[in-house]
């Protein structure tokens, strides 16, 4: 069974068959990943070239920065290139890659995210004892298993995965091989791989919301005590931009995963599934850039070296 389902190819049929709209979606699509890959390799280099940039919150930052790289690179070269080409295919062995990539990546910014909503915690919560809290080796432990965390999140869905056949028809009603399509394809019963995504799905989102969520009740709670409103917005306006991208990724991530797979509606999880895997780490880098004074300044001082060096010539 296994050997004959490693011989299958699938077709991906991405978003839609008329020429006209391939061209635009081309189009679009390309100018989102240059700009995504530009912006977030920006954000890793101010981060690495800047000893002012050196602290927890700017290095879960860059950690962030790097993973949206890899995150859209896992998808939409693939999706750029079935469209300039028309050649749909993809072999099983890749498809199962790409789902395994995409889920691991998936899984430790869900971590990482949770892991800076601990250090706006600490940094509002406990500031006398923020740099004896958050040294170093902390900041490291805490990226290691944020990432390493994510890295064993789909070995038991994919597991499973590769148990079932699949003898039907082997077009892929999506982009990209996600676990709801590939369900929907496979032979026999698929309750226990259905359960499994269901589970592991719900561990991961719900346990980095669960830390989310109580960062930021003590971050309220110790806010709301300040005698200062200038004290309030400062403390506040530091968590903004964080909070934007939690929600913006949860609630999609959310909406797609803990659910029954095969109940879902396609149509929508392609939609849903840009809004996570292509609309967000496209803004993220914008949200951090527009909120934070530090990566402006930096920013700033790396447009004005070239100018004055001209000047100086």
């Amino acid at each position: 069974m296994l050997n004959r389902t490693k011989g299958i190819t699938f077709l991906l049929t991405g978003f839609s068959s008329c020429s006209y709209c391939q061209k635009t979606n081309f189009s679009f699509f390309l100018l989102v990943y240059i700009f995504t890959v530009l912006e977030n390799l920006a954000i890793l280099a101010l981060v690495l070239q800047d000893p002012k940039l050196w602290k927890p919150m700017y290095i879960f930052l860059g950690n962030l920065s790097l993973l949206e790289v890899w995150y859209i690179s896992t998808t939409l070269p693939n999706l750029l290139a079935i469209i300039m080409t028309g050649n749909e295919e993809i072999s099983y062995v890749s498809c199962v890659t790409q789902l395994f990539i995409f889920t691991f990546l998936g899984a430790s910014e869900c971590n990482l995210l949770a892991a800076m909503a601990y250090d706006r915690y600490v940094a509002i919560c406990n500031p006398l004892r923020y740099t004896i809290i958050m040294q170093n080796k902390y900041v490291t432990c805490l990226l290691i298993v944020s990432w390493l965390t994510g890295l064993f999140t789909p070995v038991l869905p994919v597991l499973f995965l590769i148990q079932l056949d699949f003898c039907g028809p082997n077009q892929i009603d999506h982009y990209f091989c996600d676990a709801s399509p590939l369900l929907k394809l496979a032979c026999g019963n698929t309750k226990q791989k259905e359960i499994v995504d269901l589970i592991v799905s719900a561990f991961v989102l719900i346990s980095s919301m669960l830390v989310i969520f109580i960062s930021y009740f003590c971050i309220t709670w110790t806010v709301l005590k300040m005698p200062s409103s200038k004290g309030r917005y400062k403390a506040f306006s530091t968590c903004t931009s964080h909070l934007a991208v939690v929600c913006i990724y949860y609630g999609s991530m959310s909406f797609t995963y803990i659910r029954v797979k095969s109940a879902s509606s396609f149509s929508t999880n392609k939609m849903i599934s840009v809004l996570y895997s292509v609309v967000t780490p496209m803004i993220n880098p914008i949200i951090y850039t527009l909120r934070n004074k530090d990566v402006r300044l930096t920013l700033q001082k790396m447009f004005e070296k070239p100018k004055e060096s001209k000047l100086g010539l």
